[in-house]
C-alpha cells in the first residue's frame, strides 16, 4: 500500500490539529488558492481554505475552531474561510476530488473541479480570480465548451443579479482560455 500524501507544513499540522478537534467526520468541498496550489499543482500563495460548503453543516463551530483569529489560526498562520458570495455550478458535488485522501480519522477535504472552481471565481472577478484562471488554463486544465456549458445550464439560471454582466465576464474568460495552449508560459 503507497504511503498516503500528506500536505506541506504549516498545513499538514493545521490539519492535523483541526483533525483532533472534530468529534465527528467532515466534509469541506474547498475552492480558492488552496485547492489552484495543492489540487493543480498550479504556483500561487495562499493563507487560508476557503470553502462552499461543509458536510455536515459545521460552519459556525468550523469557523470558531479554525476560522480567522481562532487559535489554530495564531498558532500556524492560516486559517479556515467560509466563502459566503460565490455561486457554484449546480451539480459540482458530483465532480467533487479528493485532496490528501485517508490524511485524517474525520477531517476530508474535496476540491472543486477546475471548471467548477473557475466558474466559482466568476462573480467576483478580481484580478487573483482572473489569474487563477489564466493558470488553470496554462496548466492544461480548462475547456471553453465546457465552461459555457456548465455556466448556461448550471449557473446562469441561479445568479442572484446582473446576468448580462456575468454573460461578459464569461466571454472575456472564454477568450482568455481559447487564446492560452496549455503549457504556455504566463506574460
Amino acid at each position: 500500500m503507497p504511503p498516503i500524501e500528506e500536505p506541506p507544513e504549516p498545513w499538514r499540522a493545521f490539519f492535523f490539529e483541526l483533525d483532533n478537534l472534530l468529534t465527528e467526520e467532515v466534509q469541506l468541498h474547498c475552492c480558492g488558492g488552496f485547492v489552484v496550489t495543492h489540487t493543480y499543482g498550479v504556483a500561487r500563495t495562499t493563507r487560508d481554505v476557503d470553502f462552499l460548503g461543509v458536510v455536515p453543516n459545521v460552519w459556525r463551530s468550523l469557523t470558531e475552531i479554525a476560522g480567522e483569529g481562532s487559535l489554530l489560526h495564531k498558532k500556524h498562520k492560516i486559517y479556515l474561510h467560509a466563502v459566503t458570495i460565490a455561486t457554484a455550478p449546480e451539480n459540482y458535488v458530483e465532480r467533487l476530488v479528493p485532496i490528501y485522501p485517508g490524511a485524517w480519522r474525520r477531517l476530508r477535504l474535496f476540491a472543486l473541479e477546475a471548471h467548477d472552481l473557475a466558474l466559482s471565481k466568476l462573480e467576483g472577478n478580481r484580478e487573483r480570480d482572473r489569474d487563477d484562471v489564466e493558470r488553470l488554463a496554462r496548466a492544461g486544465y480548462l475547456k471553453p465548451g465546457i465552461l459555457r456549458e456548465r455556466y448556461c445550464s448550471e449557473m446562469r439560471p441561479y445568479l442572484p443579479s446582473n446576468e448580462a454582466q456575468h454573460d461578459l465576464t464569461l466571454q472575456l474568460w472564454l477568450e482568455l482560455v481559447s487564446a492560452i495552449q496549455p503549457g504556455q508560459p504566463a506574460r
